[in-house]
């Protein structure tokens, strides 16, 4: 058996090595390091990919959603709701640019912002909400954007750990997470689904004026040569990053596929088990593509657990250990501990156990039989 790894980038690029390193010869020897021809090819066959009009590369995940709420143009003082159970990077943008940050409880299953608890946050200062579509797990965006529709609110989709997963609406359409909302952010970083060779983001949108708005943001303001008509920053994907995207983009349902039959796998042997409850996946898997695979653990020690797997080698994440609305930077005496019952028990009960696309049948028996040897 390979040694397990929680991330394998390094067995997904032996299988795409030729392609990825002439990739990035050709930017080399072209030298056109910034916004050069891989940057624009990648941009338009993302948008081709996803179905969306608008495609804006970007440095990085964090600089996509904040670079999204400027776009808006959100002022200080405004309210944006999006999920205590997630990153900090979501609600890290929202309070430097003085917006306020109002966090609610998810869901016990999905993992996701919860629909009724979106509804009580709402008030007269609320501007925006900011879905997270969560280890992969997409929220509920039919009823959020009803939600929204309602309350005059942008939709803001955080969407750096599912891209490519689809979400079939009420009506029976599908569509690509992302391009649901008014506008939509990714990261590339390199454990992401589609992950670059260093840092890197997009941001999606099917509204010209925002997406002409936001071009500007990216590149200080700029539309022309040192004519600054917004206020920007300097955010923008580099093109050795895009060639490397390039390479992987057509990969991508395939690399989410083997996502969903690791998961099953996985799931398949530990779902029986009165301790463990697995990850909620729907009929068809479409609307998970696993970029975490994260057990909840009931009347177990889930620090012990994870002490007994990397005794073993087998590497686990506990994604999140602290809610955000503990974390000093974001506590605020607005807050009720009896608003996130849910977020509170999953901070002790979660653990993300090793996902790729490199993941090989004896290495889930291996983890999955030390698992259950623990519990049992």
């Amino acid at each position: 058996m390979k040694k397990i790894q929680m991330v394998d980038l390094k067995g997904q690029y032996e299988s795409i090595k030729e392609q990825v390193n002439h990739s990035i010869q050709e930017v080399i020897d072209t030298t056109a390091f910034i916004n050069g021809p891989e940057v624009h090819s990648f941009q338009k066959e993302m948008e081709e990919y996803l179905n969306v009009k608008h495609v804006i590369p970007c440095a990085n995940g964090t600089d996509a959603l904040q670079i999204a709420m400027m776009g808006l143009g959100l002022k200080p003082g405004d309210e944006v709701i999006t999920a205590d159970f997630t990153f900090a990077a979501t609600v890290e943008v929202i309070a430097l640019l003085q917006l306020t940050p109002v966090l609610v409880d998810v869901t016990p299953h999905g993992f996701n912002i919860d629909i009724e608890a979106i509804k009580r946050a709402i008030t007269p200062k609320t501007k925006a909400i900011v879905p997270v579509h969560l280890f992969g797990q997409v929220a509920d965006m039919d009823a959020i954007m009803q939600i929204a529709e309602e309350h005059d609110l942008f939709v803001i989709e955080d969407n750096a750990q599912a891209i490519g997963a689809n979400y079939t609406r009420r009506d029976g359409t599908r569509v690509k997470t992302g391009t649901i909302g008014h506008v939509g952010s990714t990261s590339f970083f390199p454990s992401k689904n589609l992950g670059g060779y260093g840092d890197g983001g997009a941001i999606f949108t099917n509204d010209d004026a925002l997406a002409h708005t936001i071009r500007g943001i990216v590149n200080h303001g700029m539309y022309e040569r040192y004519h600054h008509d917004v206020v920007g920053v300097n955010s923008r994907l580099d093109s050795i990053q895009a060639a490397v995207l390039r390479a992987k983009l057509p990969l991508l349902d395939s690399y989410n596929d083997k996502r969903r039959a690791s998961a099953r796998k996985y799931s398949e042997k530990l779902a029986n088990h009165d301790k463990i409850t697995v990850p909620m996946i729907c009929d068809t898997c479409d609307c998970h593509v696993f970029h975490q695979y994260t057990l909840r653990l009931k009347d177990t020690d889930r620090d012990a657990l994870v002490k007994h797997l990397n005794a073993n080698d087998i590497p686990c994440g506990v994604y999140y250990p602290i809610p955000l609305h503990k974390q000093k930077a974001y506590v605020d005496e607005r807050y009720n501990e009896a608003d996130f019952t849910v977020t509170n028990k999953l901070v002790k009960e979660v653990i993300s156990l090793p996902m790729h696309t490199e993941l090989e049948d004896d290495q889930i028996d291996f983890i999955t039989k030390t698992i259950l040897d623990f519990l049992n």
